[in-house]
């Protein structure tokens, strides 16, 4: 395969770019089953959003003055584990 010149991925770029901007969803489009890869993405796109926002919560709470017991009880494991996985260094 020869190697694209700019030209020809900015062409292919703006075919992109015309094919999102004139989509018109069809009925039930929003219901179609997602491809398996597209699911995993998604999936671990999720697990990692979930991650950050309980970091953060723990984190609040820390500063709130709970322990790490309260702190392990609210997320289903130790204070210990909880201050393992989450305290900072």
């Amino acid at each position: 395969m020869a190697p694209r010149s700019i030209e020809d991925i900015k062409a292919r770029a703006n075919e992109f770019a015309d094919a999102f901007e004139n989509y018109d969803p069809a009925p039930g489009d929003q219901d179609a089953p997602l491809p398996p890869v597209m699911a995993v993405k998604l999936a671990a796109w999720r697990r990692d959003t979930a991650e950050r926002e309980l970091a953060e919560a723990v984190r609040a709470a820390r500063e709130q003055r709970l322990s790490w017991r309260e702190v392990g009880d609210a997320i289903g494991t130790s204070g210990e584990a909880a201050r393992q996985r989450y305290a900072k260094a």
